[in-house]
């Protein structure tokens, strides 16, 4: 069973694709895009969740989605024909790094897409390589609340997968970028995400008991549920930040 597949399943019921409960996403967005005529492109859009959801409050909105995935940008192109949003979202198949467009953008989303780019700097390069004068990225990235013990580094991690969250920051800030708002995802959104993702990708696999890939699919679910909570429950966090460049001296 490709893992592709398997995150599409998962997702189901979670089709933000990251830990963050609704009111969270409602609430960047909000902070990101205070005007309803922006420019929008999400990086690593998979099935276009955050774009249609902007589109949903901001009918003036344009927008672009960009993801390597083909299914997950025909499913998103099938899903903004349906809501009425077709004529003003683009959707891109193709490697998000490698995406070039005449536009320059008001905001740029990329959110728990940073291994499509090397890292959570490089995100930000090609993030910030979009952008029109004045304009914002809104980053999620993974971040380590506390030093990994041996449990989350046998889940499969590397202590230097991820900095602690005031590395992080220091990071970005570094790198030329000035934080207008972050939001760490809680505790409470990490199970509401992992419960949704273990308990869609079961269903499934319950529900298909012919289908050649289930026991696959039951085996992929209860390794993801036993790395999740034997492993890095409460040691790996998330963060989202809304970014602007500093001025040059």
């Amino acid at each position: 069973m490709h893992r592709r597949q398997i995150s599409t399943i998962a997702h189901t019921d979670h089709p933000v694709a990251a830990p963050l409960r609704d009111d969270s996403v409602r609430a960047l967005l909000d902070r990101a895009l205070p005007s309803g005529d922006a420019r929008l492109l999400d990086l690593g859009c998979g099935s276009g969740t955050w774009l249609m959801r902007a589109h949903a409050a901001r009918p003036g909105l344009r927008a672009d989605g960009v993801d390597s995935d083909s299914d997950a940008i025909a499913a998103a192109e099938r899903a903004a024909d349906e809501a009425g949003f077709g004529d003003r979202i683009a959707f891109h198949a193709q490697d998000a790094a490698e995406f070039g467009s005449p536009h320059r953008y008001d905001l740029v989303l990329s959110i728990g897409a940073a291994h499509a780019f090397g890292g959570l700097l490089p995100t930000l390069t090609a993030a910030g390589s979009h952008l029109a004068p004045g304009g914002t990225v809104l980053l999620g990235d993974c971040f380590w609340e506390r030093a990994p013990g041996p449990e989350t580094l046998d889940a499969g991690f590397a202590v230097d997968d991820y900095d602690d969250l005031a590395t992080t920051v220091d990071r970005v800030v570094a790198a030329g970028w000035v934080p207008l708002h972050g939001h760490v995802s809680t505790l409470q959104e990490w199970d509401d995400y992992e419960w949704s993702w273990t308990g869609s990708l079961s269903r499934w696999a319950l529900d298909n008991p012919d289908h050649p890939d289930h026991g696959e699919a039951l085996d992929a679910a209860s390794g993801h549920r036993d790395a999740w909570l034997h492993g890095y429950r409460g040691t790996l966090g998330f963060v989202t930040l809304l970014l602007r460049r500093a001025p040059r001296p």
